[in-house]
């Protein structure tokens, strides 16, 4: 079990952790969420002893990570896939932990064989891949067999089986009445994988709930109805106490409404349904509409699609060298934009007839080495 306690955490005028109190139990995957710069890496390396409170408690089993004799048997933790020395091998890097524990070494060869690194054991971890290296920090963090695991984005780098694999590896362990909490910004992998919710932003906490009472308590859910027989269904939904909500599809939007009781309404009356589906918000949708006002890094000009970008010409095509619309080097003649259809386009070189309709224009042989500063020649 980990417990915080008023955990605050000041950076000179900026509070990176504000007052987070909660508990992380075991038995269940605990997902940790927050917009990036919320404060989730710096409460997890405060659990850690690795950056000291501010202010607020934080224990570890009733206990602070300093009065662990060997604390890898009591919580493994993987914070960072980088922290690995490069210059030694994955069986070299264990050891080492193992050793500084008072773990046997043969729980290397085991934990190595979890993850699937048995095969590279003896190479240095330098030359590994990222989802490689995420496996040995994994490795490491199930060294001490302990009962409290911490994840910092376990997934990042991992192709589909290895993401499968740790998913189920949480679970399992969660299974065993293990703590598990753990970090990710992946909410449909998270979805999959937590069963209880601690959403932080701006350093202090949103959320501490159930993963399906957070989906409905920040979101919106309703029943889709679509019906040949619009003007009749609406009618009897209406007598029947809903209120129907006409979609732009022609669909009906039903909301706090049972489907199984929609669908014999219908057949009651004798009203044709061609869909009655509920509709439920992801934990994504949720979790967006329940940060909105947390985020601190936006991301702003996104283009609309099929917008063309500002100041492409009409028919250009920006960012592409030679194309028209395209950025150009200083000193290069920049490259006319298309005439649209039936106009002529204007001459490539002062004096030259206009080019025919249908036809790109064509700068003159040399033009461009002629009028390149460079080059030493200019017009």
């Amino acid at each position: 079990m980990i417990e915080l306690q008023g955990l605050t955490k000041r950076y000179g005028d900026k509070t990176a952790v504000d007052h987070l109190t909660f508990t992380v139990r075991p038995g269940v995957v605990t997902g940790f969420l927050g917009p990036n710069g919320a404060g989730k890496s710096t409460t997890m390396r405060m659990v850690l002893g690795l950056d000291r409170p501010t202010s607020g408690d934080v224990r570890i089993d009733g206990k602070h990570y300093a009065q662990l004799s060997e604390p890898l048997k009591y919580i493994g933790a993987l914070l960072d896939a980088k922290d690995a020395h490069g210059g030694r091998s994955a069986y070299n890097h264990l050891l080492c932990l193992a050793q500084s524990n008072r773990i046997p070494r043969r729980r290397v060869d085991e934990v190595l064989e979890t993850v699937g690194l048995t095969a590279v054991a003896r190479k240095r971890s330098k030359g590994f891949s990222l989802g490689m290296g995420q496996r040995l920090g994994i490795a490491g963090a199930l060294l001490g067999d302990p009962e409290i695991l911490m994840f910092d984005e376990p997934v990042n780098g991992l192709d589909p089986e290895g993401i499968h694999w740790i998913r189920n590896l949480m679970k399992g362990l969660a299974a065993q009445g293990r703590t598990v909490f753990v970090s990710s910004h992946l909410m449909s992998e998270m979805a999959l994988t937590a069963e209880h919710l601690i959403v932080i932003g701006r350093g202090r906490l949103l959320a501490d709930t159930s993963m399906a009472q957070f989906i409905a308590q920040n979101s919106r859910s309703f029943v889709r109805v679509r019906t040949p027989q619009v003007e009749s269904f609406q009618d009897v939904l209406t007598a029947a106490g809903y209120r129907p909500v006409r979609a732009d599809d022609g669909s009906f939007e039903v909301q706090d409404a049972d489907p199984a009781r929609l669908g014999e309404l219908a057949a009651e009356h004798r009203l044709v349904l061609h869909e009655l589906s509920p509709q439920r918000a992801s934990l994504e949708e949720a979790f967006m509409r329940l940060t909105a006002e947390s985020v601190e890094y936006h991301a702003h000009g996104a283009v609309t699609p099929g917008a063309a970008a500002p100041g492409t010409p009409p028919g250009g095509t920006p960012g592409v060298p030679g194309m028209p619309g395209a950025p150009v080097a200083a000193g290069q003649p920049p490259v006319p934009p298309v005439p649209p259809p039936g106009q002529a386009a204007p001459p490539a070189e002062p004096g030259q007839p206009p080019v025919p309709p249908g036809q790109p224009p064509q700068p003159q042989w040399g033009s461009q080495w002629r009028n390149n500063p460079r080059s030493g020649k200019r017009r």
